[in-house]
């Protein structure tokens, strides 16, 4: 099943690919740095680094932006907040807000993969207020609970 939502490259980026997934498989897109020159992210530094492109997705989905394994195997590089949202209102650029854990300053060229994108569909709940919960096998239990290490 395919869904066809709208996007819209900046005007600096339209040089740049659409994300793309990049097997029949994948989950995820890959979305590209938007920069105009290198970009050094030095280790422990965050640095927000721009897309090119702005999305508009229909109530009920959000896009997540993903860290690329590839990177973070390599060289240590993984996104701050990840899974990050991008919300069905929002209509700006989206922007990767990127670390680098490695002990090399990684390089981040125009281009490149810098992310994945996944589009989910999503539910909104309304909470009723109860005195007790059902009870289950697991109960309250957490957080290792299970003794598996």
């Amino acid at each position: 099943m395919c869904n066809r939502f709208e996007i819209m490259q900046t005007d600096n980026a339209k040089d740049l690919p659409l994300p793309q997934y990049m097997s029949e498989g994948a989950a995820g897109m890959d979305l590209y740095a938007n920069v105009t020159e290198d970009v050094v992210l030095a280790p422990n530094e965050i640095l927000l680094v721009p897309t090119g492109i702005c999305i508009a997705l229909p109530i009920g989905f959000e896009a997540q932006i993903r860290p690329r394994s590839g990177l973070a195997l390599k060289h240590g590089v993984t996104l701050v907040n990840t899974p990050g949202t991008v919300d069905s209102d929002y209509r700006g650029e989206i922007k990767v807000i990127m670390t680098c854990l490695g002990h090399e300053p990684f390089v981040i060229r125009r281009g490149d993969r810098i992310a994945q994108m996944v589009v989910a569909a999503y539910m909104r709940v309304d909470w009723a207020v109860a005195d007790s919960l059902a009870d289950t096998e697991r109960g309250a239990g957490g957080f290792g609970h299970t003794g598996q290490k």
